[in-house]
């Protein structure tokens, strides 16, 4: 058994909300690059360029890459081997997002309930997903999440009968009427099954899942790339100017369903699709 102190935790938390905020991955680097390559459209050559130059600014002088710095989403990998000792595991977590975002000079933008719209003033409470594992490693990833991007997402519950193809043309709709309120070019996260809460889950959970990784199962590795082409001839474009590169990536992920369902949720993630991970 291992101990780990709350303090660490607190710790990694706090250093992971800033660097999320001003480090775009080097994935998203990468997408960006081979985007502006395909590109025959000069207005979004240039928007694109200015995209690598924001993150650039941002890396340089620690600087958030985006107004909206988001609520953090924050998931846990605790291994069933590990003793946390010292305090409130969640207390730890909500205590690192605080001095994070009031550290590193990010927005506050979190209201403590939904209708009253009171803000916290330290951007908590972060919304908190924990998954036990064997062994004794601690894995923290923090995904902040803008709303312009995150108000944009819809989940569907579709009849088993719909199919791929219902699959497919759900998504498009998604996107299309998304248009350039999530700030393209945009990553799509898709969860397929499940029930209605847990395609939510896998849908958000895709988006951490690095743009250059396809998913491990054939059929859902060709839908990924059959979804990113047909929604980048949608011709949305960067900022939704127009062009080819309405989305970098299509990341999808599954799990198994009741014989009645077919749950389909599509969360978007802006261009920085911001997350940084630790292990502890």
């Amino acid at each position: 058994m291992r101990e780990l102190h709350v303090s660490k935790i607190t710790e990694t938390v706090k250093k992971l909300c800033i660097d999320a905020n001003y480090n775009l991955t080097d994935d998203i680097r990468e997408r960006f690059q081979e985007a502006k390559a395909k590109e025959s459209f000069p207005m979004a050559k240039n928007i694109i360029d200015i995209l690598i130059e924001n993150a650039d600014i941002a890396k340089n002088e620690e600087r958030p890459m985006c107004q909206d710095t988001g609520m953090a989403v924050v998931f846990l990998e605790v291994g069933q081997e590990v003793h946390i000792v010292g305090g409130s595991l969640e207390e730890a977590i909500h205590e690192g997002v605080r001095q994070g975002y009031t550290e590193g000079l990010l927005r506050k933008s979190v209201v403590s309930d939904p209708i009253e719209r009171i803000n916290t003033k330290d951007n908590t409470p972060a919304v908190i997903y924990y998954n036990v594992v064997p062994g004794d490693d601690f894995k923290v990833i923090v995904a902040p999440k803008g709303f312009g991007s995150e108000n944009m997402s819809q989940l569907k519950m579709l009849k088993p009968a719909d199919g791929i193809e219902g699959v497919k043309d759900f998504v498009l709709q998604v996107v299309r009427e998304a248009g350039p309120n999530p700030c393209p070019p945009i990553v799509v996260g898709i969860g397929i099954g499940g029930t209605f809460d847990k395609a939510a889950f896998l849908a958000k959970k895709a988006l951490l899942r690095s743009t250059s990784e396809r998913n491990e199962k054939p059929l859902y590795a060709e839908l990924e790339e059959e979804l990113l082409n047909a929604i980048n001839d949608l011709g949305i474009g960067p900022q939704g100017f127009g062009g080819r590169t309405t989305a970098l990536a299509v990341n999808i992920e599954t799990y198994g369903t009741h014989i009645a369902g077919l749950p389909v949720a599509v969360n978007i993630n802006c261009h920085a699709t911001r997350h940084g991970e630790a292990h502890i």
